[in-house]
């Protein structure tokens, strides 16, 4: 897979110690399921919760922000041991900034992946900076690399292995299941 990256973007990877994933259309395929009285439902993708609990396990700290809110992400986030839960974000740079207090990190060290136009702020100021194939077009223009898979369908996944690869630490990651 490594091949197949560019190498700045693998050095970027390399430097990551906060992985941000949006949401809508990053942890889900962006599509909203309502209900006759207006519930809404999400969809997740199992490869995607391995690969986050996987990059956990190796020492990179995980957040989400969104700009919605739904108990089915607090619920989905404590199953896999997400803490930072950021919900109701209109403006995602105020919990971009209280991360980056928490951890004490560098613009550089964060992976920020999202898909659409409230993401752009925080694209442009990640180290690694990711979009997915089903973000709007002009998102192209500010991501640093698009993930093959599309959000809700793997591409969190991917992104966690292209961390954990960069960083030497997927096979340490994987022995876990292997034993």
């Amino acid at each position: 897979m490594l091949e197949k990256i560019p190498a700045t973007v693998l050095a970027k990877a390399a430097q990551i110690k906060l992985a941000i994933f949006d949401v809508d259309g990053v942890l889900t395929d962006g599509r909203l399921y309502l209900d006759d009285q207006g519930v809404g439902h999400k969809a997740f993708h199992v490869h995607d919760g391995q690969g986050m609990k996987m990059l956990m396990q190796t020492g990179v700290q995980i957040a989400v922000i969104s700009s919605g809110y739904a108990t089915a992400v607090n619920h989905r986030m404590a199953n896999l041991g997400v803490t930072d839960v950021y919900q109701g974000q209109k403006d995602k740079r105020k919990a971009f900034e209280e991360l980056l207090r928490k951890y004490q990190l560098r613009d550089d060290q964060i992976a920020y992946v999202g898909d659409d136009l409230p993401d752009i702020p925080l694209i442009r100021r990640a180290g690694l900076g990711v979009t997915v194939p089903n973000a709007v077009p002009m998102m192209r223009e500010y991501a640093v690399w698009v993930t093959q898979i599309g959000g809700g369908l793997g591409a969190v996944r991917e992104v966690c292995e292209l961390i954990m690869q960069s960083q030497q630490t997927y096979n340490q990651a994987l022995q876990a299941y292997l034993e």
